[in-house]
């Protein structure tokens, strides 16, 4: 995949962590009030106005910032403000997310919108093929959308996936191990990889564009055929040694009856995951296929096994949700799951199970139509707004 003009930016002067959490508070100021002035980013942030001032002068050469065409007066009198706001006409991130079934690539911009997006079904799911054909839809997706400038790609894959060395260490459901997704999709794409779970790339997007952007702690629970969980702590995210931390396939479901892999019988991942529901769904007659979508649409036509099947397994996800609130307490609860997202009869199913002191804390996801492309892009933005001097291609 061809590098673009993105290359071309100025490579950041040395910076210690101070400066590079000032940087980040100033960018996330622009992302979260922008249009906004700079005297309004100082009281905000409890910077000076001179050092505000050098950081919006930084980020305007790097192109994440501009200036507001309309200047603001204050209280209508004095000299008029001229409000910075996020430039998101310029870069974009790429995105790859790595499902069961197929992998999705997209391309985001700064407010982490999805620009483009494809879905590859696996023809193999050997971990060369996914990834070659992932940088050649990446690719295509770029060439498509010429003058955008790639910052970098943020890869999103459920399992057991170690961020630091940006490797899928277990992926049992794709037959995954050890797999160093960084360095095979670097080579392939010439831009800089950051590889996440998915459940931390979705925790991450929520705090960042949102509608847990704001809360104190959050916790992220994935349904889909791999069941997961995050947990954010002051903008945070927990990762635990070699990024372990959100492995909850194995939790017992009571009254559980479906064997799992590990050879036990009722673990959480085996209950609820996509593949359970479609077979079921199959056994009942709803459905012919293995498309839980097709469960939906069924259940929208009136279909009162399909309408079971949902309620029950949001129920369910309820009561996981329950648990994980009682251990780990969160300010907010942000659950992706299908019936939940698409049926206001599960929603109120999982809070019911919740309980009602807890149920309004609990919502579902900020992105319904592009959760697996915004997961990928969002694991890229997240290292963007945490470090935003080193946005260059050479850095980011």
């Amino acid at each position: 995949m061809p590098r673009t003009a993105a290359t071309t930016l100025p490579s950041p002067p040395p910076r210690d962590d101070r400066r590079r959490t000032s940087a980040s508070v100033v960018l996330r100021s622009v992302l979260e009030h922008g249009p906004v002035a700079r005297s309004t980013i100082a009281r905000l942030t409890g910077l000076s106005p001179a050092s505000v001032t050098d950081y919006c002068a930084r980020f305007t050469e790097l192109g994440l910032i501009r200036e507001s065409a309309v200047p603001r007066r204050s209280n209508g009198v004095g000299r008029p403000h001229v409000p910075v706001d996020l430039d998101d006409s310029r870069f974009v991130v790429g995105g790859v997310h790595v499902a069961v079934p197929y992998t999705t690539v997209a391309l985001l911009d700064l407010r982490g919108r999805v620009v483009a997006r494809r879905e590859l079904e696996h023809e193999s799911t050997d971990p060369g093929a996914v990834l070659a054909r992932a940088a050649d839809g990446l690719g295509a997706l770029l060439a498509a959308a010429p003058g955008w400038g790639p910052l970098g790609v943020g890869v999103a894959v459920g399992g057991w996936v170690d961020r630091e060395s940006g490797t899928v260490v277990e992926h049992t459901l794709l037959g995954w191990r050890d797999v160093a997704v960084r360095e095979v999709l670097g080579e392939r794409t010439g831009l800089p990889v950051h590889v996440d779970g998915h459940a931390r790339a979705l925790v991450n997007a929520e705090r960042l564009f949102g509608r847990a952007r704001g809360s104190k702690s959050v916790l992220h629970l994935f349904v889909g055929n791999v069941v997961d969980a995050a947990f954010a702590t002051h903008d945070e995210v927990h990762h635990g040694p070699r990024s372990q931390a959100g492995a909850i396939a194995h939790l017992p479901v009571p009254g559980g009856t479906e064997p799992c892999d590990c050879g036990r019988i009722g673990c959480l991942q085996a209950e609820l995951s996509e593949r359970t529901l479609c077979r079921r769904a199959r056994e009942a007659g709803v459905v012919a296929g293995v498309n839980p979508m097709h469960v939906v649409a069924a259940a929208d036509d009136g279909d009162p096994e399909a309408v079971r099947l949902l309620v029950e397994r949001a129920h369910a996800v309820g009561r996981a949700s329950r648990l994980l609130l009682d251990v780990l307490n969160p300010e907010t609860v942000v659950v992706s799951e299908l019936g939940i997202i698409h049926r206001e009869d599960c929603l109120a199913a999982l809070r019911q199970a919740v309980g009602d002191e807890r149920a309004a804390s609990v919502i579902p996801t900020s992105f319904p139509e592009s959760i697996l492309a915004v997961a990928g892009g969002s694991v890229a933005l997240d290292v963007l707004y945490r470090d935003p001097l080193a946005s260059s291609p050479e850095g980011i």
